[in-house]
């Protein structure tokens, strides 16, 4: 069942949201400087600063600049987009165990991702996959919005959840009939492709998932007080003068569109948008004024610390980073849940 998720008890001062965002940024820089030096070739934090003054020598400069920076920024915005989003999202549907997902826009990514590899187009277009993953987020988008605007009157976050959820179990039927009669090594890539990666990081794709993901976690951001006041219950936010429709449609637009733009380059990885949120608001309260920019910090933390797993443990194969999140994930959501008040 759905409840408020804050009361006027979790708000907190403006110095402990500053002091508690600090502490999150230096978790964040701590977890950058290991992604950036752990490796098949280990670059040393003295390497690194070199590397930054331009005194460090031609391979040195390759391997940081142009193979780990672009991918440990590609996982600090993911890793941020997603978990910000799951914020937003049990904030929207007032529900602490809402993650970005469960809207279906995973799903119709992946029926966008997996037709274009039965069809041949990832195999013969560079941005192929991730650009049929990307229409098929949309097109996910716009069904469930349509279906909750349809049913009712208004926008009816409840009709919204079942529409994801029924749209959800839609696409893996979907996906499952255009596995069937794929080949073999299709197969094996779609099924890589869901599992989540990292490895297509490039200056470029940084550059894409940058500038979806970035300025649309901005702006939920600048939405933390109207969330704090919907999560009071509709009726008291309409007295208070939010206008709670316009509210609710944004914040399901921009979240589903961060997802849109991270699972059309990385794959499906979950538990990010869960979990992170879901830690934070047990160990800090559920004001989103504080919840929203700490959970980008610590998203993007721990998607940075979860693919360094992923390129490491497995040494020279890459194992999935949806793996490890999951691996990761499920114990720490367990031991939160097993030891939160009830």
């Amino acid at each position: 069942m759905s409840r408020p998720l804050s009361a006027p008890g979790t708000r907190v001062s403006a110095n402990a949201t500053l002091a508690r965002l600090a502490l999150l940024l230096v978790v964040l820089l701590i977890a950058t400087v290991i992604s950036m030096a752990t490796g098949a070739a280990s670059v040393p934090p003295a390497t690194l600063l070199d590397v930054l003054r331009g005194r460090a020598d031609a391979t040195s400069r390759v391997i940081v600049l142009e193979l780990r920076l672009p991918r440990t920024i590609l996982a600090a915005v993911v890793g941020g987009g997603l978990a910000v989003s799951g914020a937003a999202f049990q904030a929207l549907l007032r529900n602490p165990l809402a993650e970005p997902y469960i809207l279906g826009v995973s799903g119709g990514a992946a029926v966008g991702a997996v037709a274009a590899v039965v069809s041949g187009l990832a195999a013969t277009a560079t941005w192929g996959l991730p650009a049929a993953a990307f229409a098929g987020a949309l097109s996910a988008i716009g069904l469930a919005f349509w279906i909750s605007l349809r049913v009712g009157r208004g926008f009816d976050t409840r009709v919204l959840l079942l529409a994801g959820v029924v749209l959800g179990a839609f696409f893996n039927a979907v996906i499952l009939l255009l596995l069937t009669y794929t080949s073999v090594e299709s197969f094996r890539s779609a099924v890589f492709w869901m599992m989540g990666s990292l490895s297509t990081a490039s200056w470029p794709v940084v550059a894409i998932v940058a500038v979806h993901v970035v300025p649309l976690s901005l702006v939920l951001v600048l939405l933390a007080r109207a969330l704090n006041i919907l999560a009071s219950g509709e009726e008291t936010a309409m007295f208070l003068g939010v206008r709670v429709e316009a509210i609710k449609i944004a914040v399901y637009a921009m979240g589903s569109l961060i997802v849109a733009a991270a699972v059309a380059l990385c794959g499906v990885i979950g538990f990010i948008g869960l979990i992170v949120p879901h830690a934070l608001r047990l160990l800090w309260g559920g004001d989103h004024r504080l919840l929203l920019p700490g959970s980008f910090l610590a998203g993007g933390a721990f998607l940075l610390l979860a693919d360094t797993a992923a390129r490491t443990v497995a040494s020279p194969a890459e194992l999935p980073v949806g793996v490890i999140t999951a691996l990761v994930g499920v114990p720490l959501f367990v031991l939160i849940l097993t030891r939160s008040p009830q």
